[in-house]
């Protein structure tokens, strides 16, 4: 006996069951359940199907911001019926984040990363770096003054020096990337935040490019190793390889932070740097560094970020 065909065995097939839905209600259930079947990767802003299903659908039919403010809908719009147009375009999104494995994020062209929206493409990394707990830390007791300046290293889109300036409302940010692309989207996002005249986006490779010292740096490198780049989810393949590989041991970028961090804090600076899954590798490399480890502050998950002091640097 032929078994029934699935949810995602083909377009007509998919289109079709949509087409037999009739309110948002059932088409976040319906997007959950393609998601799941299809065996979608999250942890590109959601962690489960039903709520990267709630975002792809909601977003379809506009209603994703009231939706972010108010952190659920009305029961009354689940109940609501909704136009072929809307099932088109909801299934449109749904049938390239289940065929093609391209995070929602890219798909709806934003992300929150710290309560804030970004504005986000495949060139630069989905914002999703527990820095977004770690800022709020660091400016409410972690620093024992609120930094002037401040350096982002690897900026991608941007997020983690707009949210340091949001922080720090007084502050001098620079935000470096060594891709040009990536420093375009970074600064679509500072003209987005109106921060134009305190987040200056800069050219540089770690700290070949930047001058000045700084109260602050803070950084979320590369920090996979390359190994592990390659076995990871089709999602990340959307993903610039560049924000991602680190060399053997994940470490390549966190070396060269960590040997030149001195020149460029002042005196009495901090260094906070997120390295994931290397930290044991981190550990094991430089096994006598006073890392202060921030982890267990991390109530919204997330691993491997440490903070130095200037003083405590360079290490080699």
């Amino acid at each position: 006996m032929r078994a029934a065909p699935t949810l995602t065995a083909s377009r007509t097939v998919f289109f079709r069951a949509i087409d037999e839905l009739a309110t948002v209600g059932d088409l976040v259930r319906f997007g959950a359940s393609a998601l799941s079947e299809a065996g979608c990767w999250f942890g590109h802003g959601s962690d489960n199907a039903l709520d990267e299903a709630h975002l792809l659908v909601l977003h379809a039919v506009h209603l994703r911001d009231v939706f972010l403010v108010e952190a659920s809908l009305p029961q009354e719009f689940y109940a609501a019926r909704v136009a072929s147009t809307e099932k088109q375009a909801v299934g449109d999104l749904l049938w390239r984040r289940v065929n093609e494995k391209i995070p929602a994020a890219y798909l709806i062209g934003e992300a929150l990363f710290a309560g804030l929206p970004f504005y986000v493409d495949e060139r630069v990394l989905v914002p999703r770096s527990p820095l977004a707990e770690v800022i709020d830390l660091a400016f409410g007791s972690l620093l024992s003054a609120v930094p002037d300046r401040i350096l982002d290293i690897g900026t991608g889109s941007g997020c983690i020096a707009i949210a340091c300036a949001y922080a720090a409302p007084e502050a001098e940010v620079v935000a470096t990337d060594v891709d040009e692309g990536a420093r375009k989207v970074a600064w679509c996002n500072v003209q987005r935040h109106g921060l134009e005249d305190r987040v200056h986006v800069v050219g540089a490779d770690v700290f070949d490019g930047v001058d000045g010292r700084f109260d602050l740096v803070i950084s979320n490198p590369p920090y996979v190793p390359r190994a592990v780049v390659d076995a990871l989810p089709s999602e990340y393949g959307h993903e610039p390889r560049i924000g991602l590989d680190a060399g053997v041991d994940g470490l390549d970028v966190a070396r060269r932070l960590l040997a030149a961090g001195n020149e460029h804090l002042t005196p009495e600076g901090m260094m906070i740097v997120e390295v994931g899954e290397a930290s044991s590798a981190l550990e094991a490399t430089y096994p006598d560094a006073p890392f202060i480890w921030l982890d267990d502050e991390l109530e919204s998950g997330g691993e491997g970020v440490f903070m130095i002091r200037a003083a405590d640097l360079p290490l080699q």
